[in-house]
């Protein structure tokens, strides 16, 4: 299945609006999305197979797949996106076998209520289950990385103002026209997601792949100039951070995790 009709499905699915723009081909293909969730799955876990099913601590979500993706237990709106019902529903549409406890409900709860909850029952049927249904989609999961990137552009035009929209556009093309640009744009909105949300601000600053665009200089060579940006994009972040989340203890691999995109 073509990974542009999945992005259509996806846009629905987390209801990202949709325009029309003159745009740019993202052409990454089903050997290049191997790849590029690989390398997404080195950056989140260290492709650690036992990290596939996590929560870390003191968040109240799950973060699931090679993306770790993020669930919500129900009642739970965090300020993050979540995307692993997503991930679900894409998963689903493809064809993939999903265990009856998820193909059963087309929008399913997290089934656990907190972390201890969820160290508590990594061995039942329900995590055994949802265990290996990640393991035995990996390229599925990548493809789903790859349609919500198909998908990020006219998500963040749609919000971008009339002075800032070109930027974006043009900045987005430049990186998706060589693979190492393609790695950062895919890597960077399942790190960090898209920056449209309004809910996902610090002191009313943002830190998704639409700030990091903003943050660029136009320097070359375009990879470069993404990591730095995102670089700042971070650093921010941390300093307007609640002090309670102590997010300073992630800087250091985040600024590793970003540097990696200037290598060709």
């Amino acid at each position: 299945m073509r990974v542009a009709v999945l992005a259509c499905l996806l846009v629905a699915l987390v209801g990202m609006p949709a325009i029309a723009h003159a745009g740019c081909t993202i052409a990454i293909d089903a050997s290049e999305a191997a790849v590029l969730a690989d390398k997404v799955w080195r950056n989140e876990s260290g492709r650690d197979v036992d990290k596939i099913l996590w929560w870390n601590r003191g968040e109240d979500f799950a973060s699931l797949g090679i993306g770790h993706f993020i669930w919500y237990p129900p009642g739970v709106e965090g300020p993050f996106q979540e995307s692993f019902p997503a991930l679900l529903a894409f998963m689903s549409f493809a064809g993939a076998p999903m265990p009856a406890w998820l193909s059963d409900d087309p929008a399913p709860d997290c089934p656990w209520l907190t972390r201890e909850q969820f160290l508590d029952q990594r061995n039942a049927p329900k995590a055994t289950q949802l265990r290996r249904l990640l393991i035995d989609t990996v390229a599925l999961q990548g493809a789903f990385m790859v349609a919500r990137l198909e998908a990020a552009l006219d998500a963040m035009l749609a919000t971008a103002s009339d002075s800032t929209a070109a930027l974006i556009e043009s900045r987005f093309c430049a990186l998706a026209s060589i693979p190492a640009g393609r790695y950062a744009l895919v890597d960077y909105v399942n790190f960090k997601g898209e920056g449209i949300k309004p809910e996902e601000r610090y002191a009313g600053q943002g830190w998704g792949l639409k700030q990091v665009l903003e943050e660029m200089h136009g320097a070359s060579p375009v990879n470069v100039d993404f990591a730095q940006a995102a670089a700042r994009v971070l650093e921010r972040r941390v300093r307007n951070a609640p002090p309670g989340r102590r997010e300073q203890r992630w800087l250091p691999g985040w600024g590793r995790r970003v540097d990696s995109y200037r290598l060709d």
